[in-house]
């Protein structure tokens, strides 16, 4: 084991000047460096001096001024640690913060640029600004946006517009808070990337009486992201029975002619819940594909279907909106809950955002990806919602798919809208797949690892199927899941975060409570949206059965 002394003297003359001129006065005499190496290695040792002064911050005059702050230094053991394992340095740059509320004693003026800010795909080959706001676009529009109008009828044709404004705003604040408290946390430990399970670990590191249960916190944000990607793909069973269920019915009758053909011959079939148990051995068979590298192509085909499907869907809807246009402009006070369930699940593509920011080309250009990005979401979100109800009305379904009038071009609207779903599923599936299975497959021998996998992956499809089973009402469905999990990913863990991160780093007052009345926000909307959703899931059923019971 060396010491500071010990390498200083090792080292020739010209390699102690470099040092000197490089450390500068960042290095004092009472800093003592522990670097790990095995004994002989002394031209290792003055490699891993050079690289030591080549990764620190190299800033002009105005940097002198700046109070030292000794976790901003990286050490020669964690470059000597770093080297012999071949990552890259992390960064020793400056704390990032939110204007100049989480640093009020910093002097005025700009904040320094991380230059050194280093991620996945720094260095070229990582996703470019449209490649990113494409993949962003993609992780946020889907069943959720088609089950808005539902949603903008339970507030209101005023109040719901309004809310999903607002809801937009918060939500693109707290993924700017994640990334933020991510990219601070990260510099600190010294680490290239952290997602959204370890930034909240080191979030509570950061406090000293939650240091010993900081495990914790990346365990139930990771409980929540299986809970969220499996409650997507609930969604995604009943969104393919309803759907396909509606072709069927009507297939006998379905005529091209799309402006007065409303097909009055409806075939009854199945019950929505045996479709279910048809697609399941199907997307069984779907989520076996264990490198997603193979579903590229038709993941591809899946964006184009779903994107001319969901113009066409738009078309119809505002060019046949019926005047004059009556109806409430604010809704019950009941049914808001089930607006923030529904609104909230559409919302939650915060689990995107760290992956996402990690694989870009230039990280610092996240935040434009992300403004620009969640701005063309939201006005898509409102434009949807809104025109969708002023079309449809009081009628309107879970799925704005199926008020569409059931000629040949909408029926395969809904196909391949359907097909894009299907798709999709093994997609949120592999969030939740990435998590569960490899702690199971580590417990058994290798001979046993595949088929603990496939049967993982069995169990875990089964289970969607199942709970799809006992909901089969779309909108009851998503609105159940976006008020149990979507709530604490999108609005109450992220202001946590930020307020765990910043603590000890002067927070203003002001942002505290900011920070605090969005996880009140998102914790009142959880209680209330989770207990009007079970509520109405239980007359719905009591009514299904009676009605099954008595024939009626």
């Amino acid at each position: 084991m060396f010491t500071a002394g010990n390498v200083w003297r090792s080292s020739p003359a010209r390699t102690r000047r470099r040092v000197r001129e490089l450390a500068g006065d960042l290095v004092t005499d009472s800093i003592v460096v522990r670097v790990g190496l095995q004994e002989g290695r002394k031209g290792e040792v003055r490699n891993l001096v050079s690289i030591a002064g080549c990764g620190g911050s190299s800033g002009g005059p105005g940097d002198q001024a700046e109070r030292f702050e000794p976790q901003r230094v990286t050490s020669l053991a964690a470059m000597a640690s770093d080297h012999s394992t071949g990552s890259t340095p992390s960064s020793t740059a400056g704390t990032p913060n939110e204007e100049t509320a989480l640093s009020p004693t910093r002097a005025p003026g700009p904040s320094k640029p991380q230059d050194s800010y280093q991620r996945i795909g720094d260095g070229g080959g990582g996703s470019s600004f449209f490649q990113t706001l494409i993949h962003l676009l993609k992780g946020n529009i889907g069943t959720g946006l088609l089950g808005l109008p539902l949603a903008v009828k339970n507030a209101g044709l005023l109040v719901g517009p309004l809310s999903l404004l607002v809801m937009g705003v918060v939500a693109v604040h707290c993924m700017d808070i994640l990334v933020k408290c991510s990219r601070h946390l990260s510099t600190r430990s010294r680490k290239p990337y952290l997602d959204y399970g370890e930034t909240f670990e080191h979030g509570m590191e950061n406090v000293s009486w939650l240091r010993r249960h900081s495990v914790w916190g990346r365990r139930v944000v990771n409980l929540f992201l299986i809970i969220t990607q499996l409650g997507f793909c609930c969604v995604y069973f009943v969104f393919l029975s309803d759907n396909v269920k509606q072709v069927v019915e009507a297939a006998n009758s379905t005529t091209w002619n799309c402006h007065n053909n409303q097909t009055s011959v409806i075939v009854p079939s199945f019950d929505s819940r045996l479709y279910m148990l048809c697609f399941l051995p199907f997307i069984v068979l779907l989520v076996f594909t264990r490198n997603l590298r193979y579903l590229a192509p038709f993941s591809f085909l899946a964006n184009l279907v779903m994107s001319i499907s969901l113009v066409l869907v738009y078309w119809y809807s505002i060019t046949n909106i019926k005047y004059p246009i009556l109806l409430p402009f604010v809704g019950a006070a009941k049914d808001y809950s089930l607006f923030f369930g529904t609104a909230i699940f559409a919302f939650e593509g915060i689990g995107v955002v760290l992956p996402l920011e990690n694989k870009m080309q230039r990280p610092e250009r996240f935040h434009a990806v992300l403004y620009v990005g969640m701005g063309i979401v939201t006005v898509l979100y409102i434009s949807l919602g809104t025109v969708g109800y002023i079309c449809f009305g009081e009628v309107i379904s879970g799925s704005i798919t199926l008020n569409l009038p059931s000629c040949w071009l909408y029926q395969i609207v809904k196909l391949l809208y359907s097909f894009g779903i299907f798709v999709t599923y093994a997609l949120q599936f592999y969030v939740a797949a990435e998590i569960l299975i490899p702690v199971a497959v580590s417990r058994v021998p290798a001979r046993f690892a595949l088929a603990i996998d496939l049967s993982i992956r069995t169990l875990l499809v089964a289970f969607t199927c199942a709970l799809a089973i006992l909901i089969p009402e779309l909108d009851l469905v998503i609105s159940l899941v976006g008020s149990v999990s979507s709530s604490f990913l999108a609005l109450i863990f992220p202001p946590l975060l930020q307020v765990l991160a910043f603590h000890n780093e002067g927070l203003a007052p002001w942002l505290v409570m900011k920070n605090v009345v969005i996880s009140l926000i998102g914790f009142v909307g959880f209680v209330a949206g989770t207990y009007t959703t079970i509520e109405e899931i239980i007359q719905r059923n009591s009514k299904r059965n009676s009605t099954a019971l008595f024939g009626l």
